[in-house]
């Protein structure tokens, strides 16, 4: 899920930047690394080196290894063989994926969505609708109320996979959506997204799949959490409904396995659930967010900036939600920004030097910023 949707119509309208010319050139391993890859002046006061990683269909939600030597990732690209969002992994240094197929993770049945590595950096955790059938299942048609809609899958369930893709363990066996898994850095709980009470609120657990607790409980969507660096806070993105007509046009598409992702804000929290608080009041559809290093700040996706609903670009903000920063500027589409554990590098996906297609792909770039 993840906005997957929303980025590609932020692609359909996308007007391809001209880089900024630098000169400067650097070669590592199959992969060229060049800092015309960004768009304007002000990404280069945070971001170097950039490596493109993928280089065709739509490739989101890259997530570094404990060790920050791998990545797994999801992608829908025809020429690896997959017709909707499957789970693969790259040691990002090293494999030439322009070239060569990375090693696919997931069982290449049904949809796949939000992977994530283990401790131990040779297991990951991915949610999957193959129990519910080997065919992908079908996105929502365009709706004659105009609404744009994601669709909420009652059959992902959330799996544990080795490097060579076998199932190792189910997670999650409850009636209805699961998903959206990610680790805690201290290797020890899980946090993920649930249908399981009637709403899509959220859950951690053991990474056994053990002691599932309930960490909110508003109406409306939340989804897309992270830990912070030092596995106490959480990070999320979420709606909340308030008018009348709000709350019945979200309980209405619910009912038919359905949000509406326009609206969104961050929140943070302590991990048990306690302390919530909403941390921007940006409007429009706030998104992807992740800890800074520091864990006193969010790098986050958004759309505010426009009326239109595109480009999104980077920000980051702090905690108690000052200090806005913008981080990428252009027209294009900007999103799923995750910092190394190392804090010396970002991975995002972004629509940049896609030859004019609707293409997503992966970058890698050092982190210069504060």
């Amino acid at each position: 899920m993840r906005l997957k949707l929303l980025a590609l119509v932020a692609l359909a309208f996308a007007c391809g930047p001209k880089a900024v010319e630098t000169t400067e050139e650097i070669t590592t391993s199959n992969h060229t690394a060049l800092d015309s890859l960004l768009l304007s002046e002000n990404e280069m006061k945070f971001l170097k080196n950039v490596k493109q990683l993928t280089f065709g269909g739509n490739n989101a939600e890259a997530y570094w290894s404990f060790d920050d030597s791998k990545l797994v990732f999801q992608s829908d690209y025809a020429e690896w063989g997959n017709e909707c969002d499957q789970i693969f992994y790259t040691n990002w240094q090293t494999d030439d994926l322009k070239n060569n197929t990375p090693q696919r993770l997931s069982t290449g049945l049904g949809r796949t969505t939000c992977s994530y590595f283990l401790p131990g950096n040779e297991t990951i955790v991915y949610a999957s609708t193959h129990l519910g059938g080997d065919a992908c299942p079908p996105v929502p048609e365009r709706r004659t109320d105009g609404k744009y809609v994601w669709p909420i899958y009652d059959s992902y369930d959330i799996f544990t996979a080795d490097l060579e893709g076998n199932i190792i363990s189910q997670l999650t066996g409850d009636p209805g959506y699961d998903g959206e898994a990610t680790v805690s850095p201290k290797g020890d709980k899980i946090v993920f997204t649930s249908m399981r009470t009637g709403d899509l609120e959220l859950y951690t657990m053991n990474i056994d799949g053990s002691d599932i607790k309930q960490i909110t409980s508003d109406l409306g969507y939340d989804g897309g959490a992270f830990f912070s660096p030092d596995g106490s806070k959480l990070i999320w993105r979420a709606s909340r409904p308030q008018t009348d007509e709000e709350i019945a046009e979200y309980k209405e598409l619910l009912a038919e396995g359905l949000v509406k992702p326009t609206e969104m804000e961050l929140y943070v929290a302590n991990a048990d659930g306690t302390d919530i608080r909403k941390i921007t009041e940006l409007g429009q559809a706030n998104w992807a967010p992740f800890f800074h290093p520091s864990g006193e700040k969010i790098i986050f996706a958004s759309n505010h900036h426009t009326e239109r609903g595109f480009p999104f670009n980077l920000y980051m903000i702090n905690l108690d939600g000052t200090g806005l920063v913008r981080i990428t500027e252009n027209d294009t589409f900007d999103a799923f920004p995750v910092f190394s554990n190392d804090g010396k590098y970002l991975v995002f996906s972004s629509n940049r030097n896609n030859g004019g297609t609707r293409d997503t792909n992966l970058f890698v770039a050092e982190w210069i910023g504060d």
